[in-house]
């Protein structure tokens, strides 16, 4: 998170204005696919495809923004080997053989893959992680290939009278009656969609061309499921649909696409036929990346470590966190407090307790305003209020930055506020053996011994929550579904 942040700053020339209803922030709008996808066999008009030569400085620009939002390329070398041979085989078979693509991994723990209309695919460590054979990865790629193909990014970009690849600004904390919850918007790359006929468009071209290259047809089938059941994972504890919380989210819904993967599969084959290759799969991605990378920062329960930057927190209790491109986000279960946490620079000279006076958050208490210390580290602390939440605000000078930390109720009590303060007190600086022993979470394929079940192997699932969920979507498991002696199952260890 904070590592892309550095930089900020809450001075004029860069103001960050926070209302009290709503933090606003600009999110990039792409040419690209988000999440859930696929559908139809159809007829299509190709277009005639861009020279790589001729691709515009939006698409550079682009990727340099997809590479900082998404945590830089996942360097891994036989990943890479895997992904490009892949890409080949399907090219060979696609109508456009003449395309050339160029796909970057993404380090990542989102599931999700995107293109660029100047051939640029990219897809994250998460979607790698979640597949379980070369199909079901070939389905995602083939699917990206065919909104290349079909020029949908840049039909909609001559719509738009050839605009860039445009900005909006989406509200960053918002309020939902309806869900009862401060729904802090996920600051992370959004994707634009396409419309729905093209995204069925391109299901259809894709699960075709995986076909035709000798894959599984019904590897778009299964991958939909587990993504589908990766996203539940994510569902707040009110059950408010977990979409509802993305600013952009018009792509046709899970359930739809995998009848319509189905269908399409169904016209080239029968299920057993095509190459899944899961033996081989699994060995490739063994040892990849799961979760949130160190040097990002990562959460671990209630706690937000950063080792690169050397501190860490720990949220209130009954808090979920999430570690974002823009902030640390977190939601108390039931959605009635939540917070915020990100970084400025503010000059030297200007005290913290001007900074709170600055007017970088509406309806502040200058009232409130006070000088305290935590940890050692000089800090500030102040109220604020809007129609429906009470706010309490901390910023912390650590080093040449400071960290802003806005805590949020529906209700204001003396229980919540020390809550708040108690959760602020435990900002400190890391030692130096806990930023050595901060390693990332791997995925390792292990075989099912005699006597194995699902809740067996579930328990050797490290420090994850809801292990025994994680290790069925892990796995493309379903709930009935038993392991035998002798398959392959992945497991997430330190």
């Amino acid at each position: 998170m904070f590592a892309r942040l550095i930089g900020t700053t809450g001075r004029a020339s860069a103001p960050l204005r926070l209302r009290a209803s709503a933090l606003l922030v600009v999110a990039l709008a792409l040419a690209g696919c988000s999440g859930d996808r696929f559908v139809g066999p159809q007829q299509v008009m190709l277009r005639e495809p861009p020279k790589q030569s001729e691709a515009p400085p939006a698409a550079r620009r682009e990727h340099q923004r997809i590479l900082a939002t998404y945590g830089g390329a996942y360097e891994d070398a036989r990943l890479e080997a895997m992904v490009t041979k892949t890409v080949e085989r399907l090219v060979a078979s696609s109508e456009r053989p003449d395309q050339h693509y160029k796909v970057t991994i993404l380090n990542s723990p989102a599931v999700n893959a995107f293109a660029l209309p100047t051939g640029n695919i990219y897809v994250t460590r998460g979607l790698i992680g979640l597949a379980n054979d070369h199909s079901e990865l070939a389905s995602v790629l083939a699917h990206e290939m065919s909104h290349v193909i079909a020029q949908h990014a840049a039909i909609r970009e001559d719509q738009a009278k050839q605009a860039a690849i445009v900005s909006r600004v989406v509200s960053d904390v918002v309020s939902d009656p309806q869900v009862g919850a401060l729904a802090l918007a996920k600051s992370k790359l959004a994707m634009a969609s396409f419309s729905r006929a093209q995204e069925f468009e391109a299901d259809g071209i894709g699960v075709g061309i995986a076909a035709k290259s000798g894959y599984d047809p019904y590897g778009a089938v299964r991958f939909l499921t587990s993504m589908g059941r990766n996203a539940g994972l994510k569902a707040p504890a009110n059950g408010a649909d977990p979409r509802s919380l993305d600013f952009l989210s018009s792509h046709p819904a899970t359930p739809d696409r995998i009848r319509n993967a189905q269908t399409n599969a169904r016209q080239f084959a029968a299920p057993g036929a095509g190459e899944r290759d899961r033996a081989a799969y699994l060995s490739e991605i063994e040892g990849l990346v799961y979760g949130e990378d160190p040097i990002e920062g990562y959460v671990r329960g209630r706690r937000f470590l950063h080792p690169k930057l050397g501190f860490t927190f720990t949220a209130p209790e009954e808090f979920t966190l999430e570690n974002t491109a823009q902030a640390v986000l977190g939601l108390k279960e039931g959605g009635s407090q939540a917070m915020r946490l990100d970084v400025v620079r503010v000059p030297p000279e200007q005290s913290l307790s001007d900074y709170l006076k600055s007017g970088w958050m509406e309806n502040v208490d200058a009232s409130s305003i006070e000088d305290v210390t935590l940890n050692g580290f000089p800090a500030a602390t102040a109220t604020a209020k809007s129609d429906l939440w009470a706010f309490r605000l901390y910023v912390v000078r650590f080093g040449s930055e400071v960290y802003r930390f806005i805590y949020a109720a529906k209700t204001k009590t003396a229980e919540t506020d020390r809550a708040f303060r108690e959760s602020v007190g435990t900002f400190r600086r890391l030692t130096l053996e806990e930023i050595e022993q901060a390693k990332p979470l791997r995925i390792k394929i292990v075989t099912v011994a005699p006597g194995d079940t699902v809740e067996k192997l579930a328990t050797r699932m490290a420090l994850i929550d809801r292990q025994v969920e994680r290790f069925r979507v892990l796995n493309g498991l379903d709930a009935g579904d038993r392991v035998k002696p002798g398959d392959q199952v992945k497991i997430v260890v330190e």
